[in-house]
């Protein structure tokens, strides 16, 4: 049976949000309340990119609005990677609506973590050469979304590869080849055991010059702890923040030639 994902329901909650009064209150306080209220409103236009299917099927899937394009999601619920949550739509959103800043156009782009393919087949859409990866058993149904929301639509044909964090990187993606201007990454940090791994393959990846753009909710400690190990290696600034989905994006840099 066909049940609705996390953001879905975040859907149902934002569209009772209504504009807070400012009478009455100090400075700060309108200050904060203000701030409160423009994350609502943003978390609403980005949840409501979704379309929530009323036909109950075997199959999970949903339908995203993006760069004008009509994206349709194969999701399976057994597993973490292949459920679209909701940093991946915040990163999403961001690609599109500060596309002029962040210029995706024939840009060689790698997302890690890519699950569904949301976010890859956004930055394909907007022009990237994009490699897609994951772990080996995702492959498939991120294969079959690629294709089928890319195929005709997108100036350079999506890759799709596959990538385990921390294992067989000098053979698979070798320093020496790796020219990406962007690393993407949407809730990559969760309950596994591999996150040293994943800062290994954030550092291997990067040259002096990649961006990364990375969405990340906030659940445990270990996100606060992985963070600060993050900006050991990398220069980290948080370019927006989503209180009510405890959601924030970060863009980083490599602080220099330094290696794990």
């Amino acid at each position: 049976m066909y049940c609705l994902s996390s953001f879905q329901e975040m859907i149902k909650k934002t569209s009772m949000y209504h504009q807070p009064s400012f009478h009455y209150l100090d400075s700060e306080a309108q200050e904060e309340t203000r701030e409160d209220y423009d994350d609502k409103q943003v978390v609403t236009e980005i949840m409501a990119r979704c379309f929530i299917p009323t036909v109950i099927t075997n199959i999970s899937w949903e339908i995203f609005h993006f760069i004008g394009h009509e994206i349709r999601i194969t999701e399976a619920m057994d597993c973490y990677g292949a459920v679209v949550w909701p940093s991946a739509l915040v990163l999403c959103y961001f690609l599109e609506t500060n596309a002029k800043q962040y210029n995706m156009v024939d840009k060689n782009v790698i997302e890690i973590g890519a699950g569904t393919g949301l976010v890859s087949i956004v930055a394909s859409l907007l022009g990237a050469h994009v490699t897609a990866t994951d772990l080996p058993e995702l492959l498939g149904n991120l294969q079959y979304n690629i294709s089928r929301n890319t195929k005709m639509k997108s100036k350079h044909l999506p890759q799709v590869k596959e990538l385990s964090w921390g294992v067989a990187l000098d053979t698979s993606f070798p320093r020496s080849s790796n020219n990406f201007d962007y690393v993407l990454a949407a809730d990559v940090v969760y309950a596994h055991p591999f996150l040293e791994e994943l800062l290994i393959t954030f550092d291997h990846l990067c040259k002096e010059t990649t961006i990364i753009l990375w969405a990340m909710k906030f659940r445990l400690e270990k996100e606060n702890k992985f963070v600060d190990r993050f900006k050991e290696l990398f220069d980290l600034e948080e370019i927006s923040s989503f209180p009510s989905l405890n959601i924030k994006l970060y863009k980083a840099v490599k602080k220099s030639q330094r290696r794990i």
